[in-house]
């Protein structure tokens, strides 16, 4: 079922280009679709940086027409400094106040009755976290849809690692729209020819482009296109700069009811229930903390979400309950507090999709309740990069793995949560003499890995600094490896990102790998598998190393890893796991 077969029963006209006027004077410009039906009615905002007829709002049916379709006054406005609002775009910035504003702003139009929700995915959830915490007072509820929440630790950086193709493709495309305006043909050429195969999965450049050294060129390459880049780069750990859009720190703000939607292979994979817990346990009232609810399902980042599919995550298919129309729930949603004004929520407090299982679930609390975090050691003879293992057994006197990291020759990303991943067979990585894979014994009952999965790897380097990656897999009976999760370490911000440390060359260190947020079965008949390696690129940028700063290293160095796994040194995955159920 698309969009146009669930169009509602009232018929909708456009107006196009509706100015408002912010606090300090700049005009931004919006659509208002409205259904033909008497007023006044509920408003639904959406504010995006990405055009306001573009993106998953490609015409002639869209979610605002369909919005509008069930009775809804449904405003969609481009953000300050895009597609025609004025003013300059500096991402995430002006979102707060400039959201605050439309908020208000749309309460007043004519046919509304005062009451206003937003809706909108990833920069467009984030502006509407950023508006939730001005607290608008005609702001009723929100639903976000994939929003970050840490800017440093997961979003432009990933815990201190850069994420390289996504960062460097986004801001290439950002500028492409700017370039344009002003007329840049020499800057728009020189960029074009960076670019790869459109339907490579992570991003328009060419790997040759993404290789390049020292990364700050690419501030001079984007120009004027994109000025924020050198922020980006230049804010090379967490602190003041990262800390100003860091929503952790206004959940605490947030008054309203919320629908918090994510998926286990977004980027916000980790955020997402984040803010559900967080509102849940500090928003500003008991009625707002009692009326939070999270959704989360199987998909990627930037899936056309007002189209139900199964697939859209990568080389797989999550079967037919996978394929719900979201938008429906979002609807639901938005009937029940926002139309109707009903007390309580219109769905369980939190819905998972376990994948393997490729059902729904719903339970009360994130993570669910009677979760026990459960060790797996790593184990083996010393070569993993043939095959360590993986148990329930504490190591004795099990010998270490020893591989070399070569920046010059980096693992190829493979999946994963980063805009286009998803899921891949993890076989092409694990094949390499750079990688160590520990796995598991096949099992003969459920294992169901339910809340937020890390590692404890004891590891030494002959590096002043460089990263260790970790990756969660499934391996089916017939051998396709599912990754599941993904994490890594850069050793310079172990033990503090707004501190990093250079790590100690030689010395066992204990490291915490975070591998985010899961729901998933491990089915009779596979195995749980480990891979730890140092570089997944071009995801990540590469470590070269060295210890030089992000920005301006251009020397690369080889750097020979240890993984030690003995009884002073038990490395392991450590896995929320759920108790076994009836009905399973």
């Amino acid at each position: 079922m698309g969009l146009e077969s669930a169009r509602g029963r009232y018929e909708v006209v456009r107006e196009t280009d509706v100015p408002m006027t912010t606090r300090d004077g700049k005009v931004l410009i919006a659509d208002v679709y409205r259904p033909q039906r008497p007023g006044p009615l509920p408003v639904l905002l959406r504010r995006t940086p990405y055009g306001k007829q573009l993106n998953d709002l490609a015409e002639p049916f869209n979610e605002a027409h369909y919005y509008a379709s069930h009775g809804y006054l449904t405003v969609v406005q481009n953000t300050r400094g895009r597609f025609g609002s004025e003013g300059a775009w500096y991402p995430f910035a002006y979102e707060g106040r400039d959201g605050y504003d439309a908020v208000e702003w749309a309460a007043t139009l004519p046919g509304s009755n005062g009451r206003v929700g937003t809706f909108g995915q990833s920069y467009g959830a984030v502006s509407q976290y950023l508006a939730a915490a001005e607290r608008p007072p005609h702001l009723v509820t929100a639903v976000p849809l994939s929003a970050q929440a840490a800017a440093y630790e997961n979003y432009w950086y990933h815990d201190g690692a850069l994420e390289l193709s996504w960062t460097l493709s986004y801001f290439m495309n950002m500028a492409d729209d700017v370039l344009t305006r002003r007329g840049d043909t020499e800057r728009l050429a020189a960029l074009e020819a960076l670019k790869a195969d459109p339907s490579i999965r992570f991003g328009p450049l060419t790997d040759d482009a993404l290789r390049h050294l020292p990364l700050r060129d690419w501030i001079d390459r984007f120009g004027e296109g994109a000025p924020f880049l050198a922020d980006v780069l230049h804010h090379r750990t967490d602190g003041p700069y990262w800390w100003a859009v860091d929503l952790r720190r206004r959940l605490h703000d947030i008054d309203i009811p919320m629908l918090h939607i994510g998926s286990w292979y977004d980027i916000a994979n980790t955020d997402t229930p984040h803010y559900f817990t967080g509102i849940s346990t500090t928003g500003l009232s008991a009625a707002t903390r009692e009326r939070q609810a999270l959704f989360m399902g199987p998909w990627a980042h930037l899936l056309p979400y007002n189209q139900p599919t199964s697939g859209g995550t990568g080389d797989i298919d999550f079967g037919p309950e996978a394929a719900l129309p979201l938008i429906e729930v979002q609807r639901r949603w938005f009937d029940h507090i926002l139309a109707d004004d009903r007390p309580g929520l219109p769905m369980a407090r939190v819905t998972l999709f376990v994948m393997g299982e490729n059902r729904w679930r719903e339970v009360e609390s994130w993570p669910p309740a009677g979760i026990v975090g459960t060790p797996l050691y790593l184990g083996g003879d010393g070569t993993a990069t043939a095959g360590g293992t993986l148990g329930d057994t504490p190591p004795t006197a099990d010998p270490s793995d020893t591989y070399v990291y070569d920046p010059a020759d980096p693992v190829p990303t493979a999946g994963g949560r980063f805009v286009g991943g998803g899921v891949a067979d993890q076989r092409v990585k694990q094949d390499r003499a750079d990688v160590l894979v520990y796995t598991g014994e096949v099992l003969d009952t459920q294992l169901d890995v339910v809340g937020a999965v890390a590692v404890r790897l004891f590891a030494a380097t002959d590096a002043p600094d460089t990263d260790f990656v970790a990756v969660l897999s499934d391996v089916h009976p017939d051998g396709f490896t599912q990754n599941l999760a993904e994490g890594l370490v850069r050793t310079r911000y172990r033990d503090s990102f707004d501190e990093p440390s250079p790590i100690e060359p030689g010395t066992v260190h204990e490291l915490t790998i975070r591998l985010g947020n899961l729901a998933h079965a491990f089915l009779p008949g596979h195995a749980v598998r480990l891979h730890v390696t140092s570089s997944d690129f071009p995801r990540w940028d590469r470590n070269t190393n060295t210890g030089e700063p992000l920005d301006t290293a251009v020397e690369l160095r080889k750097a020979v890893q240890t993984v030690h796994h003995d009884a002073r040194h038990p490395s392991a995955l450590l896995l929320p796991l759920a108790p076994r159920r009836e009905d399973s």
